[in-house]
């Protein structure tokens, strides 16, 4: 008989059944497809050691005049900016008392410090720093009583508690002799207000929802239910920051890594400046900076709906007259704003249900907005990316596109991702590019990761489409968020503190990246008759491994009826057959002996192995016609 090739179709189809899918790929994880055939994707290594604090949604990579390359990290905790390798916390302060309204209470054998400061307006886990204290009299010296801290518990409107370190960040305890209350001479300047790295319910009381927890019970985080997501933005090679439903902020490059960013209603020229915003962004075609779901001029009420913009070529000047294209506009529907991108052409802006166009038309009105779909969700903020002038989103039960016209984009993988999706979470969906394969990522929450189910309630879970490829797939990655190659020249994803370049190498920085695609069965004739396997023909390329003799297990399985067991299984091992360099990578073992019978047959590939790089061709199988019965 002659050899049979097993061609597949590109992507992987889960909303369909194994048996109505013959010629396609069922599952995978840690690969794509490249040209129509599946690879194992690209590895990632630490681009440092150094780490920061709280979880990371927000990615902003930029050069300023000079050439010095900056990425602004903002997490639930802090705001960063990393250059070459450094972390430079730039977080604004919020306030900062007068000398002597801090005073510290120590108890012998405890390293717990009371805080007094009236009405401090700090919550759980803020931060603040001390200077001018003078020692407690005993081992809480001055030193370290004047640093960083991070606030234990916050027991009322006037005092909060902390614990006691030396300067390394070792526990200190009090003995006897510390009587002091660091003198009066003391200020505490407090940084912003922490947000929230979970969407739990709210903090303190009368917030969430009514009969959570028990009666007049408080909370000791914050007194928001959403996360803490940052806009981000240049203007000119200074930097634009802003928390999500608070004030804007300013960071003035001149003034080195060392200072950190201001109110921007602080600055020189200020001029009814927003209040807050739940998102900021610079129109770079204009020179206008816009506030998305602010307070109109002269009101203290956030409007949720209202796009205020700057004069132009100013940042500070937001006061509307005849003399300057300062002004407003509202999104005539939705309940609230959701997120805004930028593209060549206009810039996209999301409602919870609907998708709107605003472009600059020039005096008297600066800025117009028009009406481009209703009735499409958005999953959250980060949950869409952009390619030139096409968007690409989750919504709650379906992805779209838009380029030109809102379409739903097919999706042959939405059963598997919906079904185990975390809706509590879904603002945690961060959608990111990585140009270089033509792929959006979706990293999103799985259900099984949920707080409820024992995990962490974080991204935990993928999934790709491939805009070249017109194909799906997915996989299991812990990223928060995700910024493409541009600037600098890889990917950049987070994870548990830290920034990973991404397709570098072959593996989880130094550990094995396992990867693997398996197949739906495919019908030996037309399925009646039992079907004898022999032998498979491996096609193979270990390109870009980094290892003498790279290799990945081939399984080859038959069952009898669709819905069945496999009842034959074979695995072998696949490997580069010479570590010579004249040799071609593709150059592996010469075949598979297999003894399978059956009425169809289904394969797997996987790689376990550090140093493995692979991507399958068409590999040809002997089958033989094994009678009926």
């Amino acid at each position: 008989m002659p050899l049979t090739k097993l061609q597949f179709r590109p992507g992987i189809n889960r909303d369909v059944t194994s048996f109505t899918n013959e010629g396609g790929w069922r599952d995978c994880d840690k690969v794509r497809f490249y040209n129509g055939f599946p690879e194992k994707i690209g590895g990632w290594q630490k681009y440092s050691s150094n780490t920061f604090l709280g979880t990371c949604r927000s990615l902003h990579n930029w050069v300023a005049l000079d050439g010095a390359d900056y990425l602004g990290i903002g997490t639930h905790l802090k705001f960063y900016i990393e250059e070459g390798g450094g972390i430079n916390d730039i977080t604004p302060i919020r306030s900062t008392t007068s000398a002597g309204d801090v005073t510290f209470s120590a108890s012998n054998g405890s390293s717990t410090l009371t805080v007094t400061d009236s009405s401090h307006g700090a919550v759980q886990n803020d931060f603040v720093t001390f200077s001018g204290a003078a020692t407690l009299g005993g081992l809480v010296t001055a030193a370290v009583l004047n640093q960083e801290y991070q606030i234990a518990t916050v027991p009322s409107a006037n005092t909060y508690t902390i614990a006691a370190k030396d300067t390394s960040g070792d526990a200190v305890t009090a003995n006897a002799s510390d009587s002091g209350n660091g003198g009066s001479s003391v200020v505490g300047a407090y940084q912003l207000n922490v947000g929230l790295d979970t969407a739990v319910g709210g903090k303190g009381w009368g917030a969430g929802t009514w009969g959570r927890g028990t009666w007049g019970s408080g909370a000791a985080v914050s007194s928001t239910t959403d996360l803490r997501l940052w806009s981000q933005d240049n203007f000119g090679e200074d930097l634009l920051i802003n928390p999500n439903d608070q004030a804007i902020y300013y960071w003035d490059k001149s003034n080195a890594l060392t200072t950190r960013a201001v109110a921007l209603s602080s600055l020189s020229g200020a001029n009814e400046v927003p209040l807050f915003a739940k998102q900021i962004m610079t129109s770079d075609t204009d020179r206008h900076v816009l506030a998305f779901g602010t307070n109109a001029e002269g009101s203290a009420d956030q409007d949720n709906l209202l796009i205020r913009f700057s004069s132009q070529e100013s940042a500070v000047d937001w006061s509307a007259s005849a003399t300057n294209t300062a002004g407003d506009l509202r999104i005539g529907e939705g309940s609230t704003f959701v997120r805004a991108i930028q593209t060549k052409r206009e810039i996209l802006i999301w409602t919870d249900t609907g998708l709107h166009s605003m472009r600059f038309i020039g005096p008297p009105f600066t800025f117009g907005i028009q009406q481009l779909a209703s009735g499409v969700t958005i999953a959250g903020s980060n949950a869409v990316a952009s390619v030139e002038d096409t968007a690409f989103w989750m919504g709650l039960d379906n992805f779209y596109v838009y380029s030109g016209q809102t379409q739903q984009l097919p999706c042959t993988v939405a059963e598997k991702v919906f079904e185990d999706f975390n809706f509590g979470e879904r603002k945690k969906v961060f959608a990111g590019v990585n140009s270089r394969y033509s792929e959006i990522f979706w990293f999103y929450p799985s259900d099984s990761n949920s707080l409820e189910n024992g995990g962490d309630g974080e991204n935990d879970s993928y999934v790709v489409f491939n805009y070249s490829e017109k194909a799906w797939y997915y996989g299991a990655l812990e990223r928060t968020a995700w910024i493409d190659r541009g600037v600098r020249f890889y990917p950049i994803g987070t994870k548990d503190n830290l920034l990973y370049n991404h397709e570098l190498g072959t593996d989880d920085d130094g550990s094995a990246l396992s990867a693997y695609i398996e197949s739906s069965p495919i019908d030996m004739g037309e399925g009646d008759r039992f079907m004898a396997v022999s032998r498979m023909l491996p096609d193979l390329s270990f390109t870009g491994s980094s290892v003498s003799s790279p290799s990945v297990d081939i399984t080859v399985k038959t069952r009898n009826y669709p819905g069945a067991d496999f009842i034959d299984t074979s695995t072998d091992a696949v490997s580069r057959s010479s570590t010579s360099s004249t040799v071609p990578f593709e150059q592996f073992t010469d075949k598979v002996d297999l003894r399978l019978r059956g009425r169809s047959v289904a394969m797997k590939i996987i790689s376990s192995d550090t140093g493995v790089q692979w991507r399958m061709g068409s590999p040809r199988i002997d089958i033989r016609p094994d009678g009926r019965r």
